[in-house]
Parts: structure tokens; sequence; C-alpha cells
């Protein structure tokens, strides 16, 4: 995954005007224009033409490649507040992901969502099972998974009103994700998981050392802690629990005085208040 990312790296910058600025943007009117002419199409014959047909490909009809990226995923008149609610989060969330790559990595990322979405259609195909059925949304829902990689705490509003952190959304929607491959095992089975796949191809190793600095920094807090701790009960078997290293005064002598730990020193050093700020800080 770290290679594949270096590699793509090195061909964005030797290509620089590679990739489609606000590839998302033409996405989304592709898939409204189709709703609006969908709901006055009552024989479906719009829709007819725009699925992902195999068959159909092999005999001439490429444009199935791609148009069956067009179609949304609510068609019904009753869902058009649904499908305006996630167009424009999905269009939010692209562009707040192609600034934080670039428009040529947010653009192979995308698209090659669509590449392994038809490739599973192919071998769908092959082993006799229908994939006319195949549609983008999963690969729509999956940006919630790059974006909380690329930005975890960041806050959007549900609904225009409800606050919520991306890490706690992606969290949302991989229970989703789990619910359909479920829900869409028997018509389409796996589907949900081509995009993940994809996900972890662009966005694997991000995660994966974000989860190791997360792990290391706990592991250093409880390290510290547990320093602290010893340090505190070694006192008390003296018969205090704090002793200035500069004046030598005790919490036992003297019991309303404060006393800290240095964060400059090398270690842990303790000083009443009246040297915490006054004393030579102790070096490797």
């Amino acid at each position: 995954m770290r290679s594949f990312d270096r590699a793509l790296t090195r061909f964005l910058y030797k290509h620089p005007r590679f990739g489609i600025r606000n590839l998302m943007l033409y996405v989304i009117i592709g898939q409204a224009l189709v709703y609006l002419i969908g709901i006055m199409d009552t024989t479906n014959t719009l829709y007819s033409y725009l699925v992902f047909n195999p068959w159909l490909i092999f005999r001439g009809q490429v444009w199935r490649l791609l148009s069956f990226v067009f179609i949304p995923m609510y068609t019904s008149v009753k869902d058009i507040f649904w499908l305006a609610i996630s167009m424009y989060f999905y269009f939010f969330i692209a562009r707040v992901i192609e600034s934080r790559l670039g428009t040529g990595k947010f653009t192979v990322y995308y698209l090659s969502g669509v590449f392994f979405t038809l490739v599973y259609g192919f071998v769908l195909y092959a082993l006799g099972i229908p994939s006319i059925y195949l549609n983008v949304s999963y690969i729509n829902f999956a940006l919630f998974f790059a974006l909380a990689t690329l930005l975890p705490d960041m806050q959007v509003l549900i609904f225009f009103f409800i606050p919520i952190k991306m890490k706690w959304l992606a969290l949302i929607d991989a229970l989703y994700f789990v619910y359909a491959t479920v829900v869409t095992f028997p018509i389409l089975p796996f589907l949900p998981l081509i995009p993940i796949l994809n996900y972890f191809l662009f966005f694997g190793y991000v995660l994966s050392d974000r989860l190791k600095g997360t792990a290391k920094r706990a592991n250093t807090r409880t390290e510290f802690r547990a320093k602290v701790a010893r340090s505190e009960n070694f006192e008390r078997q003296k018969g205090y629990r704090h002793k200035c290293e500069v004046c030598g005064r005790t919490d036992a002598e003297y019991p309303d005085l404060e006393f800290r730990y240095c964060s400059r020193c090398s270690g842990y050093h303790c000083y009443c208040m009246d040297h915490i700020n006054n004393h030579v800080h102790v070096a490797e």
C-alpha cells in the first residue's frame, strides 16, 4: 500500500495536470439529471439504457461501462429529500478530500473504485449471476472512511444542525456496511466490500500509522503514570510523598505547601512552588 502510494505520487508529480477537477460534482449533476428524467419515464427506458449489462457490453454498448455511475441511489419521487441530502454530503466530503489529496489522487481513488466495481460485475457475469443492479452508492459511502482517516476530528452537521465528528460518522458507516453486506448478499454478494478494499489500497497505511501512533502515545502515558506512582510509593515509605530537590522541604513538614514535577527536567524531579521555576534543569 505504501509503495503504491509512492508510485502514484511520483506519477502525479510528473503529470501535474492529470485528474478531473470537481469530479464528484459531475457525478452528482449526472445523477440529478437521470433522476429528474427517470421520474417522468414511467417505462424505465432510460434506466434500461444505463444499467451495467456485460452481455450487451460485449455486443457493442460500451457506454454501459460508465453510464451506471450516473444511476442515483434513490429513484422514487418520495425519496427526493434523501437524494438531495446525500448529494450535498457527497459533494462536501469529496471537495474536502480532493483539497487534501489533490485533484489527481482523488480522481484515481474514485475511478479505481469504479474500476474494481466493473471487475466485480464481470466476475458475477462469468459466474452466471445477474449484475444489472450495480451502482456507485457504496463507493460514495466509502468517502466517509477516507475523510475520517484524513481528518478524524473534523466536525460536520448532520441534517445541518446535529454536530458529529467524522470518526464517529465513519464508525456508523462501518456498521451500515456490515448490514448492507448481509442484506445484499443474495443479489450482489460482497458488493459493499469492493469500495472497502479500494479504501485500504489508498489509506490502509495511513490508518495503520495512526493506530500505531495512538497506541504508542497511550503506552507513554501509562508508563509515565506508573513511574510517578512508583515514585510516590517510595516517598510514602519515607513518611512523605513529595520532597523539594532544592530546599529539601516535604509535604509532611509543610502540608500547606504545593509541590510540582518539572516537565523540562529529564526524569521525574519534584520541586516546591518556590523552586519549580527557579532551579537548574536536570539534563540526560
